[in-house]
């Protein structure tokens, strides 16, 4: 999965761009209000490209306001995933494409109204003029926003300016233009970033048929390199085996390592086949909490206050191999100590822990049977999933 040279020391020339700025944003309100003050602030181009994207009230100001950009005259290019978004309703499409917004799905393999066959593309990234980013795990949904009476789900993204923002807008380019086409890219930024400090921030791909496992090999690298301790937000865990590994070598040599799971899930069967992971962890000393207030939708991890990654990637094998995913990787102490705070507030606040002790008084035998019988399902059915694409890559 992942190349077993492992550099121990944080280098800034291993893709990293130094003249950057980055905020935390949480999922909910404040992020798309942010998100509505950028499209609203750009002067020449936007693009959004998304996992799902629906026409919910959250949808519809979203769309609302790429129209007035539009009709002001951005160029604006909106890049949806076929399958996730496929509930967007034709009449929306025709609207926004009457509006001079350039619209195109990410398409499959093989696509009917009951199939769906290829890679998905699961990343969420908006850029604004080259300039202005905002990169996680948020789509655009109701469930993603903070509703009367319903709170966001757990999430975050992280606001840039900077390098990293001309590497986003160049990878969008490629993107729409699918990928091998030569198109025009921006060099550089139009003036540099002016921070206190050092900023290093690389983006970072997973693409399985590309050859691209930069995320996977980002959190290897994590594991390596943690010598404290390690604190991990991750929706539908289930680590395959090389994670796992990494994993029980980081606990075995002392680091202290937190992961943070959902209680409340939106797909009961990944839920159910997570908690098949329990055991494992908790007899190598991983610590467990579950958020209790809202499904945890969230993918970030940090290690010994220096370094943060943020994005779409899962723990789990549909996105080490079958989804295309983008994560920021984030060297700078002041915005990892920022992050650390936030989880720690977290786990303090609105999660409980699940010790061996709990976990046992809770888990009848038939519950763990369950467990068990949902892990080879889910094992299945992200088996059908990759079986494609490991095969392509053999070739």
């Amino acid at each position: 999965m992942a190349d077993r040279k492992i550099i121990q020391s944080f280098d800034p020339g291993s893709g990293y761009t130094s003249h950057n700025t980055v905020e935390l944003i949480r999922g909910g309100a404040p992020y798309f209000q942010l998100l509505e003050t950028l499209i609203h602030q750009a002067l020449e181009s936007i693009h959004l490209q998304v996992y799902i994207y629906e026409q919910d009230e959250t949808g519809t100001r979203i769309t609302n306001a790429l129209i007035r950009a539009a009709q002001r005259g951005v160029k604006v290019f909106l890049l949806l995933d076929g399958y996730a978004s496929r509930s967007l309703p034709p009449e929306v499409i025709v609207s926004l494409e009457k509006c001079c917004i350039h619209f195109r799905w990410f398409e499959p393999v093989l696509r009917g109204k009951r199939f769906y066959v290829g890679r998905r593309m699961h990343h969420k990234i908006f850029v604004a003029d080259g300039v202005h980013g905002l990169v996680g795990g948020i789509n655009i949904s109701n469930h993603y926003n903070d509703m009367p009476h319903h709170p966001a789900w757990m999430d975050w993204a992280v606001y840039v300016k900077g390098q990293i923002s001309v590497e986003l807008h160049n990878r969008c380019l490629q993107m729409w233009y699918r990928s091998n086409r030569k198109v025009v890219l921006l060099a550089s930024m139009r003036s540099p970033i002016e921070t206190d400090q050092d900023c290093y921030i690389r983006m970072r791909v997973n693409d399985w048929v590309r050859n691209k496992n930069q995320i996977s090999r980002s959190y290897i690298e994590m594991f390596h390199r943690a010598q404290q301790q390690i604190t991990l937000m991750s929706s539908y865990f289930l680590p395959g085996r090389v994670f796992r590994k990494n994993l029980r070598l980081a606990a075995a040599r002392g680091v202290k390592v937190r992961i943070i799971l959902t209680k409340i899930s939106d797909v009961t069967i990944a839920k159910m086949a997570e908690r098949f992971f329990y055991p494992w962890l908790l007899r190598r000393n991983i610590e467990i909490y579950e958020y209790r207030k809202k499904v945890v939708h969230g993918k970030i991890a940090t290690y010994d206050g220096q370094w943060v990654t943020i994005g779409s990637y899962n723990f789990n094998n549909i996105s080490a191999y079958a989804s295309l995913e983008l994560n920021l990787d984030i060297h700078n102490k002041p915005f990892a100590h920022q992050v650390g705070h936030a989880l720690e507030d977290i786990l303090q606040r609105d999660c409980d822990r699940i010790t061996p002790e709990i976990f046992e008084r809770k888990t009848s035998l038939w519950n763990k049977f369950i467990h068990r019988v949902a892990y080879e399902i889910v094992r299945f059915i992200f088996f059908l999933f990759t079986f494609y694409f490991r095969q392509e890559k053999q070739k």
